[in-house]
């Protein structure tokens, strides 16, 4: 009977409820670089918020137990009693919107110093096809000094994580897997099928999962700018846009998809992978990077929107004090990477205003490390010229804005999340 012991490499919104999945039936290693994340995590605190104190304390075991159970770690020493290793580092683009496997190469490195006789590395992180074999393999070879699919194989399946989401957890998401070989393949599908209740799809190629994975968010993306579009078309039309997306979504096949501000690091950076690998081919993808043109521009139209609507209402902008609600990528979650309610908050700041972010969930120290922005886990005791509703954190839905707003002040709702007698706009 095969030994399993499994290393789960990065523990961040991916990793960690991964890792926790699998200790429940195998002896897993949580591995990762930050010291300080792990000395959270041991003491059951996931600052994420994806997997809450009693849950992961439930799983959490000593370096030398023989249980099964997960041990968080940060030295590379105590991967090298793992046969699975499983790499889920973040894969962002550079300011040029260019690939960056920096994490990805690390990771693989990491690996490769403990890589032995018959282990198998499965890669998480969403990538173009290819970079699995043709990127990470070659890294595993050259510092393991063993033989790819002679020595060691790999496989890649997926990450579907949908931060903050308490519904569709990992264990009731399908996951898609692959191997290097047919036999690996049926390996690694195995390995997820015992801890995914929804059940598991063995993709006949690792350059196929990688695709597959690519385009989930790339479609995503392609909808979401195709409504985005069509809420500047109607709001020059003076229509409400959300009007005509529920008259629409009255026809069965019609796709319920809402305009937006699209961040995060999944819909607003996968597309950039699948492009970069097409034009390497010499193709030159139109919808894909119109899609992504389209929506990288909408923090700049909702900004002009609110300038428009306080010039209106005979409300000064330049030097106007103006609330923002919310600067994570998504509601309900404290992520705050590559989160476009900044690209509003930017733009507002060039029109001469004074931007004061207001969000219970983000992280005031990593706002102001990624972003060189002050926000505050309070709502201030004092009135505004104008409030725009970036994200729809609960907290926000009943927020009184009689105590928020001045006589003339507007309410944008980008979200279109609020109760419609306060608001002024939607997007």
């Amino acid at each position: 009977m095969e030994q399993i012991k499994i290393a789960v490499i990065g523990l961040g919104y991916v990793g960690l409820p991964l890792a926790r999945l699998f200790a429940t039936k195998y002896s897993v290693v949580g591995f990762d670089v930050n010291e300080k994340r792990i000395s959270e995590l041991k003491s059951g605190v996931d600052k994420t918020l994806e997997v809450d104190k009693k849950t992961l304390q439930d799983v959490l075991v000593d370096k030398d137990s023989v249980e099964n159970g997960l041990f968080c770690s940060s030295s590379i020493s105590d991967l090298k009693d793992c046969t699975y290793f499983v790499i889920t580092v973040p894969t962002p683009v550079d300011k040029n919107n260019r690939p960056v496997l920096i994490p990805l190469v690390k990771a693989s490195e990491t690996v490769g110093s403990v890589l032995k006789e018959g282990d198998i590395v499965v890669y998480e992180s969403t990538v173009y096809p290819g970079a699995t074999e043709e990127d990470c393999v070659p890294i595993l070879e050259k510092v393991s000094g063993l033989k790819f699919n002679k020595n060691f194989f790999v496989g890649y399946s997926p990450e579907r994580i949908n931060p903050g989401d308490k519904k569709h957890t990992v264990d009731k998401i399908l996951k898609v897997t692959s191997g290097s070989t047919k036999e690996v393949g049926v390996k690694v599908d195995k390995l997820y099928a015992s801890v995914i209740s929804a059940g598991t799809h063995l993709a006949p190629s690792i350059k196929v999962a990688e695709a597959a994975k690519v385009i989930e968010n790339s479609q995503r993306d392609i909808n979401i700018a195709f409504v985005n579009e069509l809420a500047k078309i109607f709001g020059l039309m003076d229509i409400n846009t959300q009007d005509v997306l529920e008259a629409a979504g009255t026809k069965w096949n019609f796709l319920p998809f809402q305009p937006g501000l699209v961040g995060g690091h999944c819909i607003g950076v996968d597309p950039y992978y699948l492009a970069q690998k097409a034009q390497e081919y010499g193709y030159h993808p139109e919808i894909i990077l119109a899609g992504r043109r389209v929506n990288d521009g909408m923090g700049k139209y909702v900004a002009s929107e609110v300038a428009k609507l306080m010039i209106q209402n005979d409300v000064e902008v330049k030097g106007a004090e103006i609330l923002v609600l919310g600067i994570t990528f998504k509601e309900n979650c404290p992520d705050v990477r590559n989160t476009k309610a900044v690209d509003v908050i930017h733009e507002l700041q060039d029109y001469g205003a004074n931007v004061t972010i207001f969000d219970p969930h983000a992280n005031v120290r990593e706002v102001n490390s990624e972003y060189k922005l002050d926000s505050t886990k309070v709502l201030p005791n004092k009135k505004f010229d104008a409030v725009v509703l970036a994200v729809a954190h609960k907290e926000f839905h009943d927020l009184n804005f009689e105590e928020i707003k001045k006589e003339k002040s507007i309410l944008y709702d980008v979200k279109n999340f609020l109760d419609s007698k306060h608001v002024d706009k939607s997007l």
